[in-house]
C-alpha cells in the first residue's frame, strides 16, 4: 500500500514541475502598493500588465468609497449563513435584478465565485442523459464541470477551437446520443477566450440551430464590461443576446471584485437556485461585496469613457506590436498575447530581463498551457494605463525580440541575475 503523502511528494503535477525554480518569482509573485498600472515587485516599481482590472475600477474613488462604507456599516460577516437559509437580503436581489436587465434576461442569480459557479451550473443543469458539446479551449472551470458530468455517466463531445465544421460534426454525434438517451444538448463556449483574446464563434454556433436543436451557454468572464456597445458582453457585441440561452459573467475582471452571476429564463434560474450545491451549502456573498458590485455595475453603465479608454489603450498596444512584426494571434478583445518561439530556459530569461532590466511585469505562459516550443507573454491593458506605458513597453519588447533572435537568452549568466526567490 502507498502512503498518500509520499506519492504527493514524489509526483509533480503539470505545473508543479516548475515549483522549485518558479515559486515566489514566476509563480505566486507578490505585487505591492495601490492596484494600478504601476506597482512594486521586490521593492522596485514596475509597469504592470497582469491585472484583470480592465476598467480601472479597483481604485476608482466611488468604488473605494462604496466598499469602505459598506464594510463599516455591515461588516464582512453579514449576512450570516447560506442564501437559502438565512443569507438573503434585498441588496442581493437588487443586484440580481439589475444584472438580469443589463443582460436582457428574465432573471439572474449571484454566485460566490466564478470557478465554483460554473462547475455547479453544469452539474445542476445537465442530467446523465444530456450531452455537452464544447470548445477545446474552454476554461478549466468548464472542463471540471464536464468532468463531473462524465463522472455521473453523462456524455460530451469536443470540437477544435472555433471550428464550426467540427462543431457541426460533434452536434451530429450529440444528437444521435441524446435521442438514444432521451436527453438534450448543451453547447458551451466562451465569449472571450482569456488566454488568446479571440472571441467565441457565436454567430457560427447560432447558425447551426438551423439544423440542430440545442441550448447555448457562454462563459463571458473577460467579455462582461469590455465587449458590446454598452459593455454587456460578447453576446451584445455580436447582436445575439436573445440567442444565448445562459449567460455567465464574473465580477473578477471588469468589475475588479469578487463573485459571479448566471442569467437566463426565470424558470431556469429558479431551478439553479434550488439545485446548485456550491451555493446551497455555502455562505452568502458578504454585503460589502454586494454593495460594492452594485456601485461597480452603476459605473460600468454610466461611465462609458472608462471602456472607451480601455479600448484606446488596447488598440494602441496591439497595433503598435503588429507594426513591429510581433505575433499577437487573433485577439479581438483587450487581451493581448505576444507569441515567441523558444525554450523554457529562454522564456525564463525573457521574464528576468523584463523585470530586472526594464521594470515591466507581465505574465508568461508556457507548456502545458501552450504547446512545447511556444512562449506567450500575456498583456492585460486597462483603462488606467497611459499611452506612454504602451510606447515604453513596445520599445522594450523590440529589444526583447532582438535579444531572442541573437540567442542572448540561452545564456546561463542571465538566469542567475539578481533574482531573489
Amino acid at each position: 500500500m502507498t502512503d498518500i503523502f509520499e506519492r504527493v511528494k514524489r509526483v509533480n503535477g503539470p505545473l508543479e514541475q516548475y515549483r522549485q525554480k518558479a515559486d515566489g518569482y514566476f509563480a505566486f509573485p507578490e505585487l505591492e502598493g495601490e492596484i494600478g498600472p504601476r506597482m512594486r515587485f521586490q521593492g522596485r516599481e514596475m509597469i504592470v500588465w497582469s491585472l484583470n482590472n480592465y476598467l480601472g475600477l479597483a481604485n476608482h474613488p466611488e468604488v473605494r468609497k462604496a466598499d469602505a462604507e459598506a464594510a463599516a456599516q455591515w461588516g464582512m460577516a453579514y449576512p450570516m449563513g447560506a442564501r437559502m437559509m438565512s443569507g438573503q437580503t434585498r441588496y442581493h436581489r437588487e443586484l440580481e435584478d439589475k444584472l438580469a436587465r443589463f443582460e436582457q434576461k428574465e432573471a439572474a442569480y449571484l454566485l460566490n465565485y466564478g470557478y465554483q459557479g460554473m462547475v455547479s451550473i453544469l452539474d445542476s443543469l445537465v442530467s446523465r442523459n444530456d450531452v455537452i458539446v464544447y470548445d477545446s479551449e474552454s476554461h478549466a472551470c468548464i472542463m471540471d464541470g464536464i468532468f463531473l458530468h462524465k463522472a455521473k455517466g453523462g456524455k460530451s463531445f469536443v470540437f477544435a477551437h472555433n471550428d464550426m465544421e467540427r462543431c457541426e460534426k460533434m452536434l451530429g454525434f450529440a444528437t444521435k446520443k441524446a435521442e438514444e438517451n432521451g436527453g438534450g444538448i448543451l453547447v458551451v463556449t466562451e465569449g472571450v477566450f482569456g488566454m488568446s483574446g479571440d472571441l467565441g464563434n457565436l454567430p457560427g454556433i447560432v447558425k447551426l440551430r438551423e439544423k440542430y436543436s440545442f441550448r447555448l451557454m457562454i462563459d463571458d468572464a473577460h467579455g462582461f464590461g469590455t465587449m458590446g456597445e454598452t459593455g454587456a458582453g460578447a453576446s451584445e457585441h455580436f447582436g445575439l443576446m436573445n440567442e444565448v440561452d445562459i449567460y455567465f459573467g464574473t465580477f473578477a475582471k471588469s468589475m475588479a471584485g469578487i463573485g459571479a452571476f448566471v442569467a437566463s429564463e426565470k424558470a431556469i434560474i429558479d431551478s439553479l437556485k434550488y439545485n446548485m450545491r456550491s451555493q446551497i451549502f455555502a455562505k452568502s456573498l458578504p454585503m460589502p461585496m454586494v454593495i460594492g458590485a452594485l456601485k461597480r455595475l452603476e459605473i460600468l453603465q454610466s461611465q462609458p469613457q472608462l471602456r472607451e479608454n480601455l479600448w484606446k489603450v488596447a488598440r494602441t498596444l496591439q497595433e503598435g506590436l503588429l507594426a513591429e512584426g510581433f505575433n499577437i494571434g487573433h485577439t479581438e478583445s483587450p487581451v493581448t498575447p505576444v507569441y515567441f518561439s523558444g525554450s523554457l530556459p529562454e522564456g525564463t530569461n525573457i521574464v528576468i530581463d523584463l523585470r530586472e532590466n526594464h521594470a515591466i511585469f507581465c505574465s508568461i505562459v508556457v507548456y502545458p498551457v501552450v504547446p512545447k516550443g511556444v512562449l506567450m507573454l500575456r498583456l492585460i491593458p486597462t483603462a488606467s494605463h497611459t499611452l506612454a506605458d504602451v510606447e515604453r513597453t513596445i520599445g522594450v519588447f523590440k529589444q526583447i525580440k532582438q535579444n531572442l533572435a541573437e540567442g542572448r537568452y540561452q545564456s546561463e549568466e542571465m538566469r542567475s541575475m539578481s533574482v531573489n526567490t
